[in-house]
């Protein structure tokens, strides 16, 4: 399939509130704003389905809105170098979130610019009388993924950007009102994913074209969100308030239901698409937009004008990727014979310290409880950090480390250990970190109870991947030139499997214990030990799946997300779906911000029910040209 080449344009229209969609279009000029005589033509068309692809650029892999989905959580906590953008989103004290800062902002400009393109070429392209359905069905699966996106974070939002429900509009509007959540469900979302499910071909258009599968994937997701806003189990309130009532008259029951049949339907014919053969080639960067991939925002090494970012610097903004620098530690502190013996590089473990957010104690004791059987741990963090010091022209052959023992180019400088040894010796010289050492041992060492704000396992899976970087370090200071993955095969069984907990009545062969272990016999299954630096064939499938409890709730399925998915950007969405960030993530346990703090504290949040909505940004009140009365009422109570 030909390859999607994307360069992206930003918008230079005159932006008010809701008007004309991102202008990046393929192998073409920047333009101010779209026109429906625009999108008669097949030129037209295609440009604008090649924004939407631009699109997730300036959302996937936006370090500043990945924050909003995982600090806060049971996930990951604000780390030693955050700023207000972390701390606020933590709510533990440290800050609050306000119209101004809430990061969640750098959805709503790009969501509602796309979903005017959407509208614009669903009405306008049937004119051409050459543009497949396929094509138009393209633009609804964008249209219902930015709302569903939308309808999640904040809530009811508007359908009439202007011109009318879902219609096309090319002027500027200062004057909104927001739809209700069952409105956008039944008006928006559902109906475009059942056409996209219906049109969508089997196999993408280009190479990571939506396809029939991602379509059932975001369809019985949907449906199983809407299922839990009817049921809403813990009386969390929506906005704008309306009745928990469906206007098709369904209860939640009946929608469940719906997100079984179809992920279940999704999972026996997925098309070209497969599950990967072990955990670790899910996110191995030489192995990326593999079969297992649905949906992601690509990006490229070869050309700057196709991943529309430096390929050497980096501007900490859309479109760069650049969400895995916050969970990246400053693991160039580490001296070892007074050398850097580990130094930033273009290579998945290491790349651009940022340290703005870390995993909390809890999700490396608690989540990844069995690291031994499970992969996931190893295929999720970079636990170990290894001697580079020859890459940075130093010829030094061996460097004294941990106890003053030698270690040579990439032996481990650092490990934080799988579980805690009482017999870890902490001291404050130990690298320059404070680490500590055990006997024999020529790594510093760290017990998963002495992870801190400073030092941390760093985030392997999102990790930089380079091949133009020779044998150097390559160039670790500029955004991921991978593409940032969105949606996978895998979360079909994890939806199935939710949806039967929560009543769906199953398939034969797919109860919610049998659709979980498919994941969990794959996480037992190992082909490489990553922190090892080692080859493993080990298959632990069957201790795995054993191990499963023989009737599962969604606490554990939930825990199966996480290990499937951490740090990947599902959390928050996660936990506010299901109801349970406040049950799951109200409290956790970190060490301190300086280097040598081993000692785990107990931090305390206050979620308040309103946080389970995002407040809109504020900026959007500074467009709009309403009564103060009018803008108050258009806000998510709360903020």
């Amino acid at each position: 399939m030909k390859p999607i080449q994307i360069k992206t344009f930003m918008v230079t229209a005159i932006i008010t509130l809701f008007l004309g969609a991102c202008s990046n279009v393929l192998e073409e000029e920047p333009r101010s704003i779209f026109t429906p005589e625009y999108f008669k033509t097949e030129k037209g068309v295609v440009g604008g389905l090649t924004s939407m692809y631009a699109h997730l650029r300036y959302i996937y892999g936006q370090g500043y809105y990945y924050n909003t989905t995982e600090t806060g959580t049971d996930e990951a906590t604000y780390a030693q170098s955050a700023d207000a953008n972390f701390k606020d989103m933590d709510l533990s004290g440290v800050g609050s979130i306000t119209p101004s800062s809430s990061r969640s902002d750098a959805i709503w400009q790009p969501a509602f610019f796309n979903i005017n393109t959407a509208n614009g070429i669903i009405e306008n392209a049937a004119a051409i009388g050459t543009i497949s359905p396929a094509m138009i069905a393209e633009a609804k699966f964008f249209r219902a993924f930015d709302y569903f996106l939308l309808v999640q974070t904040f809530g009811g939002v508007p359908l009439d950007l202007g011109a009318g429900e879902l219609k096309f509009n090319t002027s500027p509007v200062r004057f909104s009102v927001r739809n209700n959540v069952p409105q956008v469900y039944t008006k928006a979302i559902f109906p475009d994913l059942l056409t996209a499910v219906n049109d969508l071909p089997d196999t993408g258009r280009v190479k990571g074209g939506v396809t029939k599968t991602a379509a059932r994937l975001y369809l019985s997701k949907a449906y199983l969100t809407y299922a839990w806003w009817l049921k809403n189990p813990n009386n969390i309130p929506t906005f704008p308030e309306t009745p928990r009532v469906d206007p098709d008259g369904h209860d939640a029951a009946w929608y469940f239901q719906k997100a079984y049949d179809v992920a279940a339907t999704a999972i026996d014919s997925h098309g070209s698409f497969a599950l990967q053969p072990t955990y670790y080639d899910v996110n191995l960067g030489s192995n990326d937009r593999n079969s297992e991939i649905l949906l992601y925002a690509d990006h490229t090494e070869k050309s700057e004008f196709y991943n529309a970012s430096s390929l050497t610097f980096a501007n900490g903004g859309a479109p760069d990727n650049f969400a895995v620098w916050m969970m990246t530690p400053n693991y160039t502190v580490i001296r070892s014979s007074g050398v850097s013996s580990v130094q930033r590089e273009a290579e998945q473990h290491l790349g651009r310290p940022f340290v703005r957010m870390c995993p909390t104690i809890g999700a490396i004791t608690n989540t990844f409880t069995d690291k031994t059987n499970d992969s996931r741990y190893d295929g999720t963090f970079t636990s170990v950090y290894r001697g580079n010091w020859d890459k940075a022209g130093i010829t030094t052959p061996t460097l004294n480390n941990a106890n003053g023992l030698p270690v040579a180019p990439r032996g481990a400088i650092l490990s934080f250990l799988n579980d805690d040894n009482p017999a870890v010796a902490y001291a404050a010289a130990n690298g320059s970190v404070g680490a500590g050492v055990l006997p024999g041992r020529s790594d510093f060492v760290i017990n998963p109870s002495g992870i801190s704000r400073i030092l941390f396992p760093g985030l392997w899976k999102l990790g930089v991947y380079r091949t133009d970087g020779g044998t150097g370090l390559g160039q670790p200071n500029g955004g991921s030139t991978r593409p940032y993955n969105i949606a996978k095969l895998s979360e079909l069984y994890l939806i199935a499997a939710e949806a039967a907990v929560m009543g769906a009545t199953p398939q034969g062969g797919k109860s919610a214990r049998e659709l979980v272990n498919v994941l969990r016999a794959r996480a037992g299954k190992w082909r490489f030990d990553n922190n090892g630096n080692v080859p493993k064939t080990a298959d632990n499938s069957a201790a795995l799946t054993a191990a499963t409890p023989a009737t599962i709730d969604i606490n554990y399925i939930l825990a199966e997300r996480s290990r499937e998915y951490f740090g990947e950007g599902y959390r928050w969405y996660d936990l506010i779906r299901t109801q349970k960030w406040t049950e799951l993530s109200s409290s956790y346990k970190i060490c301190g911000p300086t280097y040598g703090d081993h000692t785990a504290v107990t931090v305390n949040r206050d979620i308040k029910a309103y946080h389970y909505l995002r407040p809109l940004p504020q900026q959007q009140f500074d467009a709009m040209i309403m009564t103060p009365e009018e803008k108050a009422a258009y806000q998510n109570p709360g903020y």
